[in-house]
């Protein structure tokens, strides 16, 4: 079950990355920009198991999808700590209150 946080959403989740699903946690959040008028999604996800890690170079649009929901994304940069950047355009995966 995914839990609230004052800035979104976090949770288990599952990446689609060319056909393959992969378990991950999620730290989501979105605002909406005044600039475009859209709403854009971003977080952070972590890999829940050791497997093939995904290049974000090569991935180019993704699946993200979670127990409200799924969304098309883009992976970017992986962080010190190993996950990975995701963002996206529109409904974000998981339900906005």
């Amino acid at each position: 079950m995914a839990d609230a946080h004052t800035d979104g959403w976090s949770g288990p989740a599952v990446l689609v990355v060319d056909g393959a699903e992969i378990a991950v946690h999620a730290l989501l959040d979105a605002r909406h920009e005044p600039v475009d008028g859209r709403l854009h999604w971003f977080g952070r996800l972590r890999l829940a198991d050791a497997q093939e890690r995904p290049d974000p170079a090569t991935a180019g649009d993704v699946e993200l999808r979670t127990g409200d929901g799924s969304a098309r994304g883009r992976l970017g940069e992986v962080d010190l700590w190993g996950r990975y950047r995701i963002t996206g355009i529109g409904r974000p995966p998981y339900r906005l209150d």
